[in-house]
């Protein structure tokens, strides 16, 4: 926690890698609902495995029944879907294993889904993994912390919410 310049009180967070893989800007997801920022703002991720892992401490808030997205709510309140792929949906969850269910308490780096890489590849439109928060109005400031290769738990998003 720090003070503003009104000196309100301000928590910050750091979001975690939840891939091992590269760092994409989220407007250069080939994608508009994510590259236009329509869901939120945040982060993708080129996936050099087959492993999703929880990005911050909190609850499964969501998980899709084809398994190949998830959403999870921080201890702060962070609203973050983590989307497999782009157009994995009509994959109708082959290739996806869940490690958790809707209501489960996780912490960062913690496996959520298990997917083959291989078949995302094939089958989808791309592999690109976005990484968006959804409840923006909460966020006074985001901060990409790299755009590079990353491993599971590198920090790769700062955010700064809003005071309450």
């Amino acid at each position: 926690m720090f003070r503003n310049w009104f000196g309100k009180k301000q928590k910050s967070l750091v979001l975690s890698a939840p891939l091992k893989g590269k760092l994409v800007p989220l407007d250069q997801v080939p994608d508009p609902v994510f590259s236009e920022k329509m869901m939120g703002d945040g982060a993708a991720m080129e996936p050099a495995e087959g492993v999703l892992r929880a990005p911050v401490d909190g609850e499964v808030i969501q998980l899709f029944h084809t398994k190949h997205a998830v959403g999870i709510r921080s201890v702060e309140g962070l609203e973050v879907l983590l989307h497999i792929g782009l157009e994995t949906v009509a994959m109708e969850g082959e290739g996806f294993s869940a490690e958790v269910k809707e209501g489960d308490q996780v912490k960062t780096g913690q496996p959520l889904i298990q997917f083959s890489l291989e078949t995302v590849r094939e089958q989808a439109k791309s592999i690109v993994t976005p990484i968006v928060i959804t409840n923006m109005d909460r966020v006074d400031r985001l901060e990409l912390k790299s755009m590079k290769e990353a491993d599971p738990g590198d920090p790769i998003l700062a955010v700064t919410l809003k005071s309450s």
